[in-house]
């Protein structure tokens, strides 16, 4: 917020005394050119029409006898003051025709042509308060040099008053001829005083009013320049944008002489950077994208290169040696530091064909770029044939989201969590399916994070909440037992909807008691945007829903989590049931995160469960409720009550109470 200005500044800017930028300072002589134009034009009428007409009067009175005189008092003057006005003229007309650039000599000319002008008028006056004329003349040069230029304020008082002083004090000792008295009369000192007064008063509103434009116009100057550079420049970086990257990718793909088949995208994204920025701060993130951005620029000289988003850049560029390149890049950004194991990956797509859709180019070099991710001793992969698949498999799961909905294709399978104490199943775990027309039976890896990349899991997570609760309703509705399901959320829900309103709205739609909807949220989303999770999770409680902790030890801060959230069962990951027969470390480890559970007094759930061995060493932990392959794969409803009517499975009746 800009700093409200003290009186004192306030009075020193009125009267010129404060410094000015180097765009007020231009606009200051601008002015004054174009102001000189006008003063010099009439200078020059002027003048040309005085020697006219003194000429004419020597000619007709017959006064050649008396020309030296004429010469002295005032031709001489006449064409001192029109060669003043004419080079004036000339220099202020090519300056704004832009025909010369030479400050220096137009700031000569603005003092020489004033001064010329104010000692003109001192001249012409005092020779005609000798004879009892009107001093008219030096009072017209006074108003034309300090009223039609801009002057600071300091300098029109310097102006004035030195000019006024000097000629009233060649008038002082001099008779004036109408009254025959010595010196200046009382009425002329004060006539004199009130022009000089109001001559200042104007010469300080002009000033204050060309400054107040030239800020004006500084400022959207600078408004524009900001707008200009951002819409083609990265904010951060300084390199281009995408909007630029698109514009002229486009130009480069259309021109003739543009060898398609030497041509390359590149799209490199900082693996790890999230990382760096949690240890670092956000000031040393954005100073490390600045670095790798610089050396992405000098790496590819003559190319196109720009941020395209975050830790992301792209390149267009020829494909000679470009992986090689891209290779270097990234040994250098894993140089950069020791703590955070930094990687430049980098996705490479070249054009086929007559192909020219920069933003599909950079799709799929984005998309080469994160097959590789996480993959340590890779850097560098082209768009193949195996990634067009998946490509285009992507590409048809993002457009046809809305369609699977609305067409009922997103389907609900259920997986049974049992009690280790009965055997029977005491929960159902949702998990979306997507039955495709063209693609067949989805599972889950094939679409939930392409989802949430294009921000559009909600979605289906929406869909997952409505079908489960019409399945309960037609189940209770026709007076079988239905145990509570458990509802998996993305983080992303929580940003791109009211998920919380969205889940109670469902479940009072379709009559659905907050006791049979759990929700389960990963560890490794509580890591990101704890307000509002921690908000909505307190939402979530307070009107009866139940929130798990999901992969419970999948993560790095499963303790915190523990420590800042509250959770009414933990779910345990399935990774600590691997190696279950053969590490001995894994059996103590699981009975103290059992243990810990008791203590928190929170309900503790293992997933992965395989084998009888894993099962009947749980209950004998007292973990309260197992979930794995060992009971059953997630299968739809009608398939699981054919299990349960079979006598595979049996839900638990300790829920029948809440049926209606």
């Amino acid at each position: 917020m800009d700093k409200k200005p003290t009186l004192l500044e306030k009075i020193t800017t009125m009267l010129g005394l404060r410094p000015h930028s180097e765009y007020v300072k231009n606009y200051f002589y601008d002015t004054n050119m174009r102001a000189s134009i006008y003063m010099s034009v009439i200078v020059i009428v002027l003048e040309i029409w005085m020697i006219i007409r003194l000429t004419k009067t020597i000619i007709v009175n017959n006064l050649q006898a008396n020309l030296s005189h004429y010469i002295e008092t005032y031709y001489s003057n006449y064409f001192i003051l029109l060669g003043a006005g004419v080079a004036m003229f000339v220099f202020a007309v090519m300056y704004l025709r832009g025909k010369t650039h030479k400050k220096s000599i137009g700031l000569v000319l603005k003092w020489f042509f004033s001064v010329i002008s104010i000692y003109f008028g001192v001249k012409i006056s005092i020779n005609d308060y000798s004879k009892g004329e009107q001093i008219l003349t030096f009072l017209t040069m006074e108003l034309f040099v300090v009223c039609l230029l801009t002057w600071r304020p300091v300098v029109g008082f310097g102006i004035l008053t030195t000019s006024y002083v000097y000629f009233f004090m060649k008038i002082d000792g001099m008779t004036a001829v109408n009254t025959g008295e010595p010196g200046l009369t009382l009425a002329t000192q004060i006539n004199s005083f009130t022009m000089w007064l109001s001559t200042m008063m104007f010469c300080i509103s002009n000033y204050n009013k060309t400054l107040s434009q030239a800020l004006k116009e500084e400022s959207l100057e600078k408004v524009n320049s900001y707008l200009s550079r951002i819409s083609i420049h990265d904010e951060l970086t300084g390199i281009h944008n995408m909007v630029y990257f698109r514009s002229e990718a486009q130009k480069l793909l259309n021109y003739v002489t543009t060898d398609k088949e030497k041509v390359v995208f590149l799209f490199f994204d900082i693996e790890n950077f999230k990382s760096y920025n949690e240890k670092y701060g956000f000031r040393a993130g954005n100073e490390l994208l600045v670095k790798v951005a610089n050396m992405i620029v000098e790496a590819y000289p003559n190319s196109l290169v720009s941020r395209f988003s975050d830790d992301h850049f792209v390149v267009l560029t020829k494909d000679d040696g470009s992986e090689e390149v891209a290779e270097r890049l990234s040994a250098e950004v894993n140089g950069l530091q020791d703590e955070v194991h930094l990687q430049l990956k980098c996705g490479a797509y070249k054009p086929e064909g007559d192909e020219a859709d920069p933003s599909l180019a950079c799709d799929r070099a984005r998309f080469a770029c994160n097959s590789i991710k996480k993959h340590f001793y890779s850097n560098f992969r082209f768009y193949d044939k195996t990634l067009e698949d998946k490509f285009q498999l992507k590409q048809y799961i993002v457009n046809s989201i809305d369609n699977a909905i609305a067409s009922d294709h997103i389907k609900v399978f259920y997986q049974p969590v049992v009690s280790t104490k009965t055997g029977e199943i005491v929960g159902l775990e949702a998990l979306a399916r997507w039955n495709d027309p063209k693609y067949g039976l989805l599972p889950p890896a094939a679409f939930i994070e392409i989802l949430e990349e294009y921000r559009q899991i909600h979605k289906l997570d929406i869909c997952i909440i409505d079908n489960v609760c019409r399945d309960y309703r037609r189940a209770t509705d026709s007076g079988e037992i239905f145990v509570p399901v458990s509802l998996n959320f993305s983080r992303l829900d929580f940003e791109l909807c009211d998920i919380v309103g969205e889940l109670d709205a469902r479940a009072k739609k379709y009559n659905v008691p907050p006791e049979f909807l759990d929700i389960e949220i990963t560890e490794s989303a509580l890591t990101d945007t704890q307000n509002y999770l921690q908000k909505a999770m307190k939402a979530l409680r307070s009107l009866g829903y139940k929130v798990w902790l999901d992969d419970f030890g999948s993560g790095y801060s499963s303790m915190n989590v523990l420590k800042d959230y509250s959770f009414d069962v933990l779910k345990i990951d399935m990774k600590f049931l691997r190696g279950f027969e053969n590490n001995p470390k894994t059996r103590p480890i699981i009975q103290n995160i059992v243990n810990l559970t008791q203590t928190l007094d929170m309900v503790s759930l293992t997933e992965g469960v395989e084998t009888r061995e894993q099962f009947d060493f749980l209950a004998s932990i007292n973990c309260d409720r197992a979930q794995g392959y060992l009971f059953s794969k997630p299968v739809p409803l009608n398939e699981l009550c054919g299990m349960i009517g079979a006598g595979d499975l049996k839900f638990s009746d300790e829920f029948r109470k809440f049926q209606k």
